[in-house]
């Protein structure tokens, strides 16, 4: 089994076919279980109904940090949206300076500590994006105690370096398809060293296709291909990296997929 940890399927566009032959294509390639990651409180009952109606699809709750100032959620709104069985995580949440010109992130970390003091209240991991904001998004990290959780690094491009930051605040490192880009060789040697027990797998479908879909819609199905190229990266087989990643899903969301 190969798990999708990130994707936006509430977004697909018509192309990419019913939610039903997403799946079914999907499971084609060996992915048999993927998370739904809601960015916009407006749209978390899209992601909740999407979890519901289908036994292979769970969810993520949060706040995107590019999300603009004026939207605000109370403790008490995440709460009951993220208590839903079928919520895994809370996000994506984090820090992005690269949408903003605005020097002063004052209101990007006060929501994202917002949304790691609740995911603690819960016991659920958190789904991090970070952008030209890491060293910031560790410190939050640390200074909120969020190893207490742990969590993604969702969408992986850092050096080493930081990927060990990260695991020592307990988190995996989610590779997308951009570590089958050919001019991806940094990432790739990162992939290459990350333990095997830290590696996650995405899509962050619809975007960021992988080698050989490069430039078109991104759907679940194609966590094969980055599972494939961690597999060649690393030379072992890919039902190693299936069998692995899923032990590493299922141990970081107390799941049992099999």
């Amino acid at each position: 089994m190969i798990i999708d940890s990130h994707c936006h399927l509430n977004i697909l566009p018509a192309e990419a076919g019913s939610i039903d032959e997403v799946i079914a294509q999907a499971k084609q390639l060996g992915v048999e279980r993927m998370m739904c990651i809601a960015i916009n409180p407006d749209k978390w009952h899209e992601v909740l109904q999407l979890a519901e109606q289908h036994e292979e699809i769970y969810a993520a709750i949060g706040v995107h940090p590019c999300e603009k100032p004026d939207v605000v959620i109370t403790d008490e709104q995440l709460l009951a949206a993220a208590s839903h069985p079928k919520v895994l995580a809370i996000g994506e949440i984090g820090l992005d300076y690269f949408h903003f010109d605005d020097e002063d992130m004052h209101w990007q970390h006060e929501r994202f500590r917002q949304q790691i003091r609740v995911a603690k209240q819960l016991n659920k991991p958190v789904v991090i994006h970070t952008r030209n904001s890491t060293p910031d998004c560790l410190r939050i990290l640390a200074e909120e105690h969020a190893e207490q959780v742990g969590g993604i690094m969702h969408c992986f491009v850092e050096d080493m370096e930081i990927a060990e930051q990260a695991m020592a605040l307990g988190f995996y490192i989610s590779f997308s398809g951009i570590v089958t880009f050919k001019n991806a060789k940094a990432l790739k040697e990162v992939a290459a060293q990350v333990p095997l027990d830290r590696i996650l797998l995405e899509t962050d479908s619809p975007y960021l296709a992988p080698v050989p879909y490069r430039g078109k819609t991104n759907l679940p199905g194609y966590t094969h291909y980055v599972a494939q190229e961690i597999a060649d990266l690393r030379g072992v087989g890919l039902a190693e990296i299936a069998k692995v990643t899923t032990q590493n899903f299922n141990r970081l969301f107390s799941t049992n997929f099999a």
